[in-house]
């Protein structure tokens, strides 16, 4: 069916189950940033394939809310299908929430599956449609009645990760979870983000593309810890370890019979934003739910000495497999033909190289031209191009290794380019330098150095539509908070203190449509500086070992101070990597990190 058929099909039924508004978040039952297959359901009613946008259907419209960083590819995505672009974030434009205010009418009905849209928003949505009195039906999910051939839910099999790679054991870390719920005075502790999930238990999977998870649902108490999962996906031998740490395996949906029978009065310590609707709205009424972060949230987020020093590691192999794509580019791309996709395909097999490469940490993002100034670009066969000798390519990729797991972004320079372009890549490489030489006071959060990567193009009276950066996991999400570089505060999501271990993304950019794109990515790890009288003072540790292109720079618009941070870091990059180089890459990337 097309996009239209399709919304003529959920129309219909909506009608039959007189629903008048029908809310299709991106989310899967977990609040995953990236869903598998059989949860693209906002993607099957629409066509947009981006990672983030909530649909809304109703008889006479059909909306399609998403952020700065699909705004094009969306409007491209959405031509003829009759549904009109929300542009999130933009004046003017109101939010799906305040649209459902101004539009549903007295007594109507707002329809959703209960089980992909948080406790806290469907909670958000009764008090704000409240004095209509709307009615929600929450328990259907429509879509699917709809999509014929759905595909199964994902049963990859799980791995087990020795304690070499993570640095603590699963008995340990369940051990000072517990710790923290009797400390909150909390009888059950209910965990659903998958990613918090595979911490906890030291085990990783392939149930959603590119991030190493596996569907679950988690339930600890003092006395016992339940996985609700497929069981067909773990090995005898890894149930065994499992249940020798306390942790007994259940059938996957059990979780919301269970749910239901927990004694009356019990202290649940759950976060609303995270745990679905649907489960929540199954805990007894007389149960005290304490709405708060996931206990696991920070753990996860500070890399013990052990993932840190992995980490390391993995980026050196990085760096070695982006450094010889980048070098296989500049040499052949005259020569032979060289397409987005095949491009990525080539990247993907230099990390395959290496030892302990396990996959993309996410869909490469291989942009060229006018194609990079599409944030979240990302090449089909139908929009596939040739690269040429001329111009720029932006290169978005990263890997997951046993070691942990990279994000990386380089602009590169594969012929001549305008002063135009010379300009804003080097005002967007001066932001990356400047955020990377930060030294600052412990208490700081990533509110305090956006500036440093956004000021060179303010300056210009220029910006970017997206963060600076976000928290890496290890050998998870490549996404993962609560850490990250932003310059406006969000009350619902206030931004950490920058704790020792936090890894962090730095990706200022440029962007401009129908012409070129521009950013520059490093991962950077927070660490301790020296103690004085003045308290602990911290600083970045840049973990990405690849050259940034010389060619795409003016060094006049560069400070001394700006000139030295590229020299050193890429006098670092050339000592790094050069070991495992043949000769002819060697001399290349020796040219490459020249003294400018």
């Amino acid at each position: 069916m097309t996009v239209k058929e399709r919304l003529e099909a959920l129309r219909i039924l909506m009608k039959e189950k007189g629903v008048d508004a029908y809310l299709v978040p991106t989310d899967d039952f977990h609040g995953s940033e990236y869903v598998g297959d059989y949860f693209k359901c906002r993607k099957y009613i629409t066509g947009f394939t981006g990672s983030a946008g909530t649909a809304l259907i109703m008889q006479d419209m059909a909306g399609l809310w998403t952020d700065g960083r699909y705004f094009i590819q969306a409007a491209d995505q959405l031509k003829g299908s009759t549904i009109e672009l929300f542009k999130s974030g933009e004046p003017g434009v109101p939010t799906v929430h305040e649209f459902l205010k101004e539009k549903l009418e007295q007594k109507m009905c707002l329809g959703f599956d209960g089980r992909t849209v948080s406790a806290k928003e469907a909670e958000e949505l009764q008090q704000l449609l409240g004095e209509k009195d709307i009615s929600f039906s929450v328990d259907d999910d429509l879509i699917g009645k709809i999509w014929k051939d759905r595909p199964a839910l994902s049963c990859e099999p799980v791995m087990e990760l020795d304690v070499k790679w993570v640095g603590e054991t699963r008995a340990d870390k369940i051990a000072k979870i517990r710790e923290q719920m009797k400390a909150k005075n909390a009888d059950v502790f209910v965990l659903t983000s998958l990613d918090d999930i595979a911490w906890l238990l030291n085990i990783r999977g392939n149930d959603i593309h590119c991030c190493p998870v596996v569907l679950s649902y988690l339930i600890m108490t003092d006395t016992e810890l339940r996985l609700y999962a497929n069981v067909s996906a773990f090995a005898q031998k890894i149930c065994e370890n499992l249940e020798a740490d306390g942790v007994k395996i259940y059938p996957y949906n059990e979780v919301y019979s269970y749910v239901q029978a927990i004694p009356s009065g019990s202290r649940i310590l759950l976060s609303k934003s995270g745990v679905n609707s649907r489960l929540v709205s199954n805990i007894p009424a007389d149960a005290v739910i304490l709405d708060e972060v996931n206990l696991t949230l920070l753990p996860k987020a500070v890399k013990n000495s052990t993932e840190m020093e992995n980490e390391r590691f993995a980026h050196i192999k990085d760096g070695v497999a982006v450094t010889k794509f980048i070098h296989w580019l500049k040499t052949n791309v005259a020569k032979e033909t060289i397409t987005e996709l095949s491009a990525a395909e080539k990247l993907y097999q230099f990390r395959s190289e290496q030892e302990h490469f396990i996959g993309d940490s996410f869909d490469p993002i291989i942009a060229y031209g006018t194609h990079a100034a599409i944030v979240h670009y990302s090449a089909t066969k139908e929009t596939d191009i040739p690269l040429e000798a001329k111009g720029m390519v932006l290169a978005d990729t990263g890997g997951h290794y046993l070691e942990g797991t990279t994000d990386i972004t380089r602009t590169i320079v594969l012929g001549p380019v305008s002063d135009k372009e010379k300009k804003y890549f080097t005002a967007v490489l001066r932001g990356n330098l400047n955020l990377a030489a930060a030294k600052f006071k412990y208490g700081c959060t990533g509110l305090n150095f956006d500036y440093l990567a956004r000021g060179p193009l303010w300056e210009l009276g220029e910006d970017y539509n997206h963060g600076t950066g976000h928290g890496v996991g290890y050998l998870l999400n490549v996404h993962e908070g609560p850490n990250g570089f932003r310059w406006k505060n969000i009350p619902d999501y206030p931004a950490p203190i920058l704790e020792e271990g936090m890894l962090t993304s730095d990706e200022p950019g440029y962007y401009l449509e129908g012409e070129f794109g521009i950013r520059h990515e490093n991962l950077v790890l927070c660490r301790k500086a020296e103690k004085t009288s003045f308290g602990q003072f911290m600083r970045f540790e840049t973990l990405t070992m690849v050259p940034f292109d010389l060619e795409g720079i003016d060094p006049k618009q560069m400070s001394d101070h700006e000139r030295k941070l590229l020299n050193d870091y890429h006098r670092k990059v050339y000592e790094t990597i050069t070991p495992y180089l043949n000769e002819d890459e060697k001399e290349w990337l020796k040219q490459a990190t020249r003294e400018i």
